[in-house]
């Protein structure tokens, strides 16, 4: 156990704020099987009579996923939403992941699924193969009862307007590897010629665009559309696995713990100098600890390649504290106003989907825990502790959030220790008063760094809630592990 220099100062009676809970979004994208043979399987007797797998949409509500991103994502590129719906759709190539893409799950299917798990749904446009018009006309469709394509969803069944309210302009258009990929002039007139058109079929609607932690895209893309925007899009990934995969292990992971929050700050400071502080907030839009696994080419050998996403061993407690760790930042910037885990179904995602069943990752039960045991306040709070170090880097090793309620009567603190191997003692204070007595804490660990859930032991790392005794504000975590504690 580490000595007491561990300590934390929670402020009772200022600086309190809610935090949007859109934090807690996930992603959903047409790769592999995240949508055929995971949210969506016709015929299988653990769906229902449209194809909705039923255990996935209980297993998502006990998230309480309040916003799901679709339909990508770089498949989203050369994705043209006509072609999925209506009741004639035809197959078409994919050729973003280079695969047969049957269209039989659409925009509407997606909606409709959405409701089902009580999630607003978060459409990502078509900004390299497409055109603004084609995105207005998605509004239009999605939006609107007049007009060619709002009378055609009329015809497909849909008589009201679905009222989606968030959009984003394109996917990671800056990049090589994108379709359509622009250039960072190229892509501020993109975005503002399309966000006119888009808010000329609905101004109510929010509207995002893809973006980076870097000043020359960023700055260039504000100051040609940052007046139609609500949001800037960016997106990480800390252990890519693109081409090999080859996991970093727990030690490794933990090194990287600070790099999301560098980004947000980073970001912040550009919308600052563009002049739009306290207006555009941030999308972390698609994140998660490692990389999809996706080597070039499109061989059967390199398509079942993409099987790899699906070993459940490789999402370990260092997924689980990672992403806990990933959350923390978020909450400490109200600037963050959206998040999503990408995806949410296999691949790298919180929830393995098969044909019998599904298996709750670590991953799962940590944004279980924060959907529901976290108060909807942030209060401001100061951490002192040691520090872990591997191969030269260092990260503290006790990362802290305090929450509470409106009334700052109940408060709920996650407190992630990220040292593998050794248990943290640290004091907590509210106000300087040490609080002594017995409280609920749900912490979820496991044996090891490296325990996992899979098939044959899908209940080896799950959270487990006891009282504990604080004395004189005293409060013991395990290694590897996420906390919270109701005070």
């Amino acid at each position: 156990m580490m000595a007491n220099q561990n300590f934390t100062h929670i402020e009772t009676h200022r600086g309190c704020r809610p935090y949007n809970r859109m934090i807690f979004g996930q992603f959903l994208e047409h790769f592999h099987r995240q949508v055929y043979g995971g949210v969506f399987e016709p015929g299988s007797p653990l769906a229902d009579a449209k194809g909705f797998r039923l255990d996935v949409i209980a297993a998502l509500r006990e998230l309480r996923v309040p916003i799901v991103r679709w339909p990508g994502g770089c498949f989203v590129s050369a994705y043209h939403w006509a072609r999925g719906i209506g009741h004639d759709r035809q197959p078409s190539y994919d050729k973003a992941w280079r695969v047969e893409e049957p269209n039989t799950f659409g925009t509407d299917e997606f909606i409709e699924w959405c409701r089902l798990i009580g999630a607003e749904p978060y459409i990502c446009t078509n900004a390299g193969t497409g055109s603004p018009e084609e995105m207005s006309d998605w509004v239009e469709y999605c939006n609107l009862d007049i007009g060619r394509w709002g009378r055609l969803r009329q015809a497909n069944g849909y008589v009201k307007p679905h009222q989606v309210c968030y959009w984003s302009i394109g996917n990671e258009n800056y990049g090589s590897w994108e379709m359509g990929a622009k250039t960072k002039e190229e892509w501020g007139r993109f975005v503002a010629e399309s966000a006119k058109m888009m808010k000329r079929v609905d101004p109510s609607i929010k509207l995002l665009a893809a973006a980076l932690p870097d000043v020359d895209w960023t700055l260039n893309l504000l100051k040609q559309a940052g007046q139609y925007l609500d949001c800037v899009s960016i997106h990480g990934y800390w252990d890519p696995l693109w081409q090999k995969d080859e996991p970093s292990d727990y030690a490794t992971c933990m090194t990287r713990a600070l790099e999301p929050e560098v980004a947000i700050r980073t970001t912040e400071q550009i919308i600052g100098v563009a002049g739009f502080e306290g207006q555009i907030g941030i999308a972390f839009d698609e994140w998660n600890l490692r990389g999809w696994h996706h080597p070039d080419g499109n061989s059967m050998r390199a398509i079942g390649a993409r099987d790899r996403n699906d070993i459940n061993a490789t999402y370990t407690m260092a997924d689980a504290v990672f992403s806990a760790g990933f959350l923390n930042a978020c909450l400490r910037h109200p600037s963050v106003t959206m998040a999503n885990m990408a995806p949410v179904i296999n691949a790298r995602g919180p929830l393995f989907v098969h044909p019998k069943g599904i298996i709750k990752r670590a991953t799962f039960h940590v944004l279980a825990m924060y959907a529901n045991l976290l108060e909807e306040y942030v209060a401001q709070n100061w951490t002192s502790c040691e520090m872990f170090t591997h191969d030269g880097n260092s990260v503290p090793a006790l990362d802290v959030v305090a929450t509470c309620d409106a009334a700052r009567e109940r408060w709920a603190i996650a407190a992630v220790n990220r040292h593998p191997l050794v248990s943290i003692r640290s004091h907590i204070a509210f106000e300087g008063k040490s609080l002594t007595g017995t409280h609920q804490m749900t912490t979820l660990s496991g044996d090891s760094p490296d325990a996992c859930n899979d098939v044959d032991h899908p209940e080896r790392v799950v959270p487990v809630t006891k009282d504990v005794c604080v004395e004189q504000g005293m409060v013991d975590f395990p290694p590897h592990s996420v906390n919270i504690v109701k005070f």
